[in-house]
């Protein structure tokens, strides 16, 4: 079992005990995320349909138990053939370690640790639980001395099947009361008994009855009396004392009533008026004590015999009667023939008239045999209705006794008979009386108020009051003042009454505020923004709206709040943007004025011009195709302590890239137009006229364009590198 998981909640831990019916283990609720004592019922039971299904019922009836000292059942369920009960886990150690540990405990400790007890057990005893298997074992002390009773109702579970385990009785026999070991019915005080010599064994450190075999231990309970506490231990206070010996009469009417009138004793047991008292007196002979009777020989009439008996025990008492009555008995032998005739006449008288009686006795039976009552055969009647048995007993001859046993039987339908008196088929005299047992139907449990409970929480409430999972269902819904997982209201009401086993129960559970997908507003147009918004069943007031000195384009929206884009928001939630009102005030502007050759002359080249700026990085500024030296302006925008670049590509190829930073546009440094020549052209032939002046971006330079010293006139060595600044963009074009 270490290391499953149960119910897909209860990770075992580790084995912590055990018993003869069950297993417990330390396990870890992964839903609370709390430790959890779970009790595994033992394999050799878990085939036995009855056993399992009393025991899940008295579980159930144990988990009705609410008290400080009474160890709370949280959950009951079964995973394949394992069947389990989750209960609170007691962090510290049970009573029979710590008085193995420290032998007797002093008096006022005892008292202390009994009083809990009895108060556990007086709330137990209230809500009709008989524990049956009080015992040290089964008595926790938690690290703050809080006392827990546990396993309630487990002992009620057993089975005939399982009452026995090679001839003696499962259980603890040294607690037993008398009525328990003789297999009687036990109630409330059997309990009473049990708390009795648990605090017998807490003052004197031993048990009040030992023996070979359980059997013997038994007997004992039955007929042996108890040794006084006081004479094992002198220090015992005889207040003290007298609470055991009350609680452990093997009468169960000489014990204390109930358990809250034990805890009452318990209470004051240590004032200073009590602890001195007298000790406490019963009768002379308990409930089943061993007892020495008289033996009746053969051969003597019981006159005799009893008349002996009575004589001896007068000679012990006055030797002088012993005269007496042998001058009794010698008279009596003279007057015998005396007596034999006195009694003569009135045998005859008595023969007579017996005689006479006799005879009109039997003159009667002659003449009234006709009046004989006849006899019927009963009817069976069990699975009729209670009216539809009436009617089939009195028209059958026979009498309805009245009152009928009514009794809850969840698997028979109330008002139905499931039992009667006399067996059907059964021959009676007419007009003899047969009493019914009636069903009152399933148990009815009274529904609690789950509003406002964790719905974990209340689907273990309802289970605890033996509603399966499968008959609680939930429905959700959205609800702006609960939390996700907060029960809003059920189905059947509260306080309601219903039967377990065939209810349903509906909770609705608030899913928490209703929420929506939060739009992406960041670039969009204030119109756009509040479209989205407004789709998205969220709000968006003018309050709300926020303008910024931004390098971006006005209008545009620059940031959202308080939700992220993607993000879950509350439904009709307000939403705040921040939006551009245009550029900030020490923004600078300036344009680039770029001319541009195509590669070669009359042969068209693609141009596209890309520029990174304040606003933004390798923003496109032109792209077209030219044929001849074309004139491109570019405006960019720049803030402080920022360049401007601007990249010009020539048939896919970077050609040159200029720059200009906010310092030069703030001081008006002006170079003039920058240029971007074409390649060197195809020689011409020797009778072609040169190019025409107003193509040749190198006007007054005929002949090829020397890229060299083009390159060297822009601060530009060979392989592009910029001898002013370290390898830059070329500036300076002048």
């Amino acid at each position: 079992m270490i290391g499953r998981e149960l119910g897909g909640r209860y990770e075992i831990l580790t084995r912590i005990g055990g018993g003869g019916m069950a297993l417990v283990y330390k396990a870890h609720d992964l839903l609370l995320s709390r430790n959890v004592a779970v009790k595994v019922l033992r394999q050799q039971y878990v085939h036995d349909e009855e056993f399992i299904r009393r025991f899940r019922r008295e579980a159930q009836s144990a988990a009705a138990l609410s008290h400080p000292n009474v160890v709370s059942i949280y959950d009951v369920g079964q995973e394949d053939e394992v069947h389990y009960i989750v209960m609170e886990y007691v962090e510290g150690y049970n009573l029979n370690e710590v008085i193995q540990e420290r032998a007797s405990l002093q008096a006022d400790e005892a008292v202390r640790i009994a009083a809990q007890i009895a108060d556990a057990l007086d709330h137990a005893h209230q809500n009709h639980i008989i524990h049956r298997d009080i015992k040290p074992h089964n008595i926790l002390i938690g690290r703050n001395g809080r006392v827990k009773v546990t396993d309630f109702g487990i002992a009620r579970a057993v089975t005939s099947s399982t009452i026995t385990q090679t001839g003696s009785v499962i259980g603890s026999v040294h607690y037993f009361s008398p009525e328990h070991a003789k297999g009687v019915s036990t109630g409330e005080k059997s309990d009473i008994y049990s708390l009795g010599i648990v605090l017998y064994q807490m003052v004197t450190g031993k048990l009040p009855f030992l023996g070979e075999s359980p059997i013997s231990v038994a007997l004992k309970h039955l007929q042996e009396p108890l040794e006084d506490p006081r004479t094992i231990n002198p220090l015992v206070p005889q207040s003290v004392e007298n609470i055991i010996i009350k609680a452990m009469r093997k009468n169960p009417s000489e014990r204390y009533r109930t358990a809250g009138e034990m805890l009452v004793d318990l209470e004051t047991a240590l004032s200073p008026d009590r602890i001195n008292e007298p000790k406490r007196q019963f009768g002379a002979n308990d409930f089943d004590e061993t007892r020495v009777m008289p033996a009746i020989r053969p051969g003597r009439d019981f006159k005799q015999s009893a008349s002996h008996t009575a004589a001896s025990d007068a000679a012990q008492e006055d030797p002088s009667f012993s005269t007496a009555r042998q001058q009794a008995a010698n008279e009596e032998e003279e007057d015998e023939p005396k007596r034999r005739k006195a009694w003569l006449k009135p045998l005859i008288i008595v023969l007579t008239t017996l005689a006479l009686l006799g005879a009109v006795y039997g003159a009667f039976k002659l003449v009234s045999g006709s009046l004989d009552v006849a006899d019927v055969t009963v009817p069976n009647v069990v699975g009729m209705t209670e009216a539809d048995a009436k009617a089939a007993l009195e028209e059958a001859g026979l009498l309805l006794e009245e009152p009928s046993i009514r009794a809850f039987k969840p698997d028979i339908p109330k008002d139905q008979v499931f039992a009667q008196s006399k067996s059907s088929n059964m021959r009676v005299k007419q007009g003899a009386p047969v009493r019914l047992s009636i069903s009152d139907g399933p148990e009815l449990k009274l529904l609690g108020d789950y509003k406002g409970q964790k719905v974990a929480d209340a689907v273990a409430a309802l289970q605890a009051l033996g509603i399966p999972a499968e008959s609680i269902a939930q429905t959700e819904v959205f609800d702006d003042s609960a939390e996700p997982g907060i029960v809003l209201s059920q189905n059947p009401a509260a306080n309601s009454q219903l039967d377990p086993a065939m209810s349903k129960v509906t909770l609705t559970v608030s899913k928490g505020a209703e929420t929506v997908k939060m739009p992406d507003l960041v670039g969009k147009s204030v119109q756009e923004a509040r479209k989205l918004v407004l789709q998205a069943g969220l709000q968006m007031s003018d309050d709300n709206i926020v303008n910024e000195g931004s390098y971006k384009p006005e209008g545009e929206v620059l940031s959202q709040f308080p939700y992220d884009a993607g993000s879950q928001a509350s439904k009709g939630a307000q939403v705040s943007v921040t939006v551009s009102s245009g550029l900030p005030k020490d923004a600078l502007e300036f344009t680039f004025d770029l001319l541009i050759s195509p590669a070669q002359a009359d042969k068209a080249s693609e141009i596209r011009i890309v520029f990174t700026d304040a606003t933004g990085k390798d923003i496109q500024a032109h792209k077209r195709a030219i044929k001849e030296t074309r004139s491109f302006p570019v405006k960019v925008v720049l803030a402080p302590n920022t360049e401007a670049f601007v990249s010009v590509y020539r048939d896919g190829q970077l050609v040159d890239t200029f720059s200009r930073t906010y310092d030069e546009v703030k001081n008006g440094s002006d170079m003039g137009p920058s240029t971007v020549p074409g390649l060197d052209p195809t020689p011409l032939p020797s009778n072609s006229p040169g190019p025409s002046p107003s193509n040749d971006p190198n006007a007054g330079n005929p002949g090829e364009v020397d890229e060299t010293a083009w390159n060297d006139r822009n601060g530009r060595d060979r392989d592009g590198g910029d001898d002013r600044n370290g390898g830059g963009p070329n500036n300076d074009n002048g």
